[in-house]
């Protein structure tokens, strides 16, 4: 301190005393507004108690809450795992002061264990999420209470994944106090329902579900006839992305299912179709085999997806059984029947003109020159009945009536006993010949009938795989859009 003497007169002497300590050392600096305020709200705080002056007064909660990414969707168990941003905000009576009177400070972060938190809950939980621990709450002058916390949130939810992978998902977060009835604590919505509803700035939506909305509901409800209690709902809306299981499941199958189509094409009196197609049929097995694991598996019922594949394999069973029906029947033995008359007039008259093959002659003789080679000499063979002596060149019919002449010159020298012969030769060979074409006649005839046979079944078949896939076409693209 300076001198008395320096001083001005008007100032006394003793202000200087009042500033110095015994022993010469500088005062203590005034403590900081925090520490003043925290001490100040905090000495008489008991945290045990609802913060309000008239019990009957009723503490009304707002709470908000913001998605932030879809963890997990577990369709076996029925549990989705959310991460959002919960907000709540309420009114402490006991948390109120004069800004002037600490430094103009208007708020202040306490430790969340130091004072009344509501007791408001999930009832959805089902496991407790590694959610991070914020220790502090915000509190205003006013006594407003922030209580803002990021939590990982595993629900239970029922998962309807019968349009698999094109289903959307709506989960419920119901928000309720365990404890208190709604005369005690009352729950209302922080923010405009609209802005809820289509808040998505914090959303991650990279993964495989995408946020469609979150709707919010206000409701009261009583167990047993007891108090009412209030409950905040908050509607999670979400769908699944499906490109991934469109090229994984959908598109393989299709093309399995486009090649069967195409195998109809092969001919049926061979034995290739047969063996492709049940080649086809295997390789649908192993397929099946190999995306079982990603088909999602609960016990409450089968997506939709899966009846796709069991009825594409069952087309497949059908489309091989119609092939071995069809070579069965084209195939051709000695000891076949006629054609019904029935079954001509059915299949080579009337599905003849409905599958619009007007000239059946034409279609015949295009099915036959698929024979082979000794089927066409046996043609040739056939025609030499129209010769008197079973010969098809003139010359030739010449000579061999020059040999009967000699024949017969030589039997009225040597006696009728080797023309008796020759004759029996003769007529025997001719009934093997009329034999052998009845045999191919009936053999031309059940071709002919098999193939318009395949050809029925066929567009039977196409019909129907058509039919089916734009029902499910059209039964996903209505729940997509939906």
């Amino acid at each position: 301190c300076p001198s008395v003497s320096s001083l001005p007169r008007s100032l006394p002497s003793s202000l200087c005393r009042a500033g110095t300590q015994p022993g010469g050392r500088m005062p203590e600096p005034s403590e900081p507004a925090l520490r003043r305020l925290s001490r100040h709200l905090l000495a008489r705080y008991q945290k045990g108690t609802r913060p309000v002056r008239d019990w009957r007064t009723t503490t009304n909660v707002a709470i908000d809450l913001m998605v932030y990414a879809i963890l997990s969707v577990d369709e076996k168990n029925q549990v989705l795992t959310t991460y959002i941003w919960y907000r709540q905000h309420w009114t402490d009576e006991f948390l109120r002061w004069d800004p002037a009177h600490f430094d103009n400070l208007t708020q202040i972060s306490l430790p969340v264990e130091s004072i009344w938190v509501p007791d408001i809950l999930i009832n959805e939980f089902v496991d407790v999420g590694k959610s991070p621990h914020v220790p502090y709450v915000y509190v205003s002058h006013h006594g407003e209470v922030q209580n803002l916390k990021p939590i990982q949130v595993m629900t239970a939810c029922s998962l309807d994944i019968y349009n698999f992978p094109f289903d959307v998902q709506n989960c419920s977060l119901t928000f309720t106090s365990w404890l208190h009835h709604i005369r005690d604590i009352n729950l209302s919505l922080w923010r405009q329902p609209e802005l809820v509803k289509f808040d998505r700035s914090v959303f991650m939506n990279q993964g495989e579900w995408e946020l469609l909305y979150v709707l919010s509901r206000f409701q009261e409800f009583s167990v047993k006839s007891s108090d009412n209690y209030a409950e905040m709902k908050f509607y999670v809306v979400i769908r699944r992305r499906p490109l991934f299981y469109t090229v994984s499941l959908l598109l393989p199958s299709i093309f399995l299912m486009v090649m069967d189509i195409v195998g109809f094409y092969l001919p049926p009196h061979s034995g290739e179709r047969v063996s492709f197609k049940i080649t086809l049929l295997l390789g649908y097995s192993v397929f099946l085999i190999i995306v079982s694991d990603t088909l999602p598996a609960t016990a409450v019922g089968t997506p939709l997806i899966g009846i796709y594949f069991v009825v594409c394999m069952a087309l497949l069973v059908i489309s091989l059984t119609e092939t071995i029906l069809i070579v069965r029947l084209v195939h051709k033995q000695d000891l076949q029947p006629h054609v019904p008359e029935w079954v001509k007039h059915l299949l080579l008259e009337r599905a003849t003109i409905l599958l619009c093959i007007r000239d059946r002659k034409k279609f015949s003789q295009s099915k036959t020159q698929s024979l082979d080679i000794s089927r066409q000499v046996e043609n040739n063979d056939s025609t030499a009945k129209l010769t008197p002596y079973g010969c098809e060149d003139p010359r030739e019919c010449g000579a061999v009536g020059g040999t009967r002449s000699a024949l017969a010159f030589a039997g009225r020298t040597e006696g009728s006993a080797a023309l008796q012969e020759v004759l029996r030769e003769t007529t025997a060979i001719r009934q093997l010949l009329e034999k052998r074409e009845e045999f191919r006649d009936v053999a031309r005839e059940w071709l002919q009938v098999g193939y318009v046979l395949d050809v029925l079944l066929f567009r039977v078949y196409l019909a129907a795989v058509l039919a089916y896939s734009i029902t499910l076409g059209t039964l996903w693209s209505v729940w997509r859009d939906a």
